[in-house]
């Protein structure tokens, strides 16, 4: 096969998972804007809402877009209560408390997902309308599945955008992310919003969860994506939207193209090289802000 088409399969496949890492780190930086947490179960969260969607789909006999729909809004519920119950109790604890929590919560959620009749630790496969399609572009024969995870992740990056910059409650969330005590004295209930920005990063999460399943299959481990995902985050400048696409989408074209040229086993590390490389040169990340404080 000509290198060239080989090299550009290879590219695309690793923006398609990128994607997946871009969405993922897009729940990091949410939360962390917002409240300041770094949500150490972001991951795990991605995990229950691929079987929510698994459970919804082929358990339950709902079409592929409405069970998924269904899987997200449940997720999203999910983590609101876990801001109720795990953020909320924790407030004015040092950070590395909180952290401690959330890592906590990604391992019970691990435990408590093997436990559970039909999920357990065995694997299983999401059902895709796309499954097994190709999309023929020239001389490149792409997976339909790669470029719906491309397309969906293109689309909601966009809703984001509108969402933050001209929705009223994003708004709100912007503030409260820039400035807690000032939003609060303007009448934003800054509880509410960490609610919503907790239920809004569970989803995306579980659509990250829902686009990679039909690559890594639905099981109780596929949550530590959330360690590719979180160099990703702090990558592209933790706190930055725009740089965990960017992130994202970096690091999953190097794993691809090490994969591809480089010796095994460098993939699996290939992610931690390019972070430290980037941060030995912008310690602030690639869209990061660096603060100076004068003493």
């Amino acid at each position: 096969m000509d290198p060239l088409i080989v090299f550009l399969q290879a590219v695309v496949s690793g923006v398609s998972i990128g994607c997946i890492y871009a969405l993922v780190a897009l729940g990091f930086v949410l939360i962390y804007k917002a409240t300041e947490v770094i949500n150490f179960a972001q991951g795990e969260l991605m995990m229950v809402g691929a079987f929510f969607a698994y459970t919804l789909v082929d358990l339950g006999g709902v079409p592929f877009v409405p069970g998924v729909l269904l899987a997200l809004l449940a997720t999203a519920a999910f983590g609101v209560l876990l801001n109720h119950l795990l953020l909320r109790p924790l407030i004015g604890s040092p950070a590395f408390t909180i952290v401690l929590a959330t890592v906590a919560v990604s391992t019970l959620l691990r435990a408590v997902v093997a436990m559970i009749p039909g999920w357990g630790v065995e694997t299983h496969r999401l059902s895709n309308p796309l499954a097994g399609q190709v999309v023929p572009i020239g001389k490149l024969v792409v997976s339909a599945e790669h470029l719906m995870v491309i397309a969906v992740t293109i689309v909601l990056v966009g809703a984001l955008y509108f969402f933050f910059s001209r929705a009223r409650v994003g708004v709100a969330l912007q503030a409260t992310s820039q400035n807690q005590l000032a939003a609060g004295y303007s009448g934003i209930d800054i509880r509410r919003m960490f609610g919503l920005i907790w239920g809004i990063s569970a989803a995306v999460a579980a659509l990250a969860g829902v686009l990679l399943a039909p690559a890594a299959f639905v099981h109780v481990n596929m949550g530590y994506i959330g360690l590719k995902a979180f160099p990703a985050a702090v990558l592209g400048g933790f706190g930055s939207l725009p740089g965990a696409v960017v992130g994202g989408l970096i690091i999953g074209v190097v794993e691809e193209l090490a994969g591809l040229y480089a010796p095994e086993g460098v993939k699996n590390v290939a992610a931690y090289v390019v972070l430290l490389a980037v941060l030995m040169v912008r310690p602030q990340g690639l869209f990061g802000i660096s603060k100076r404080v004068r003493v």
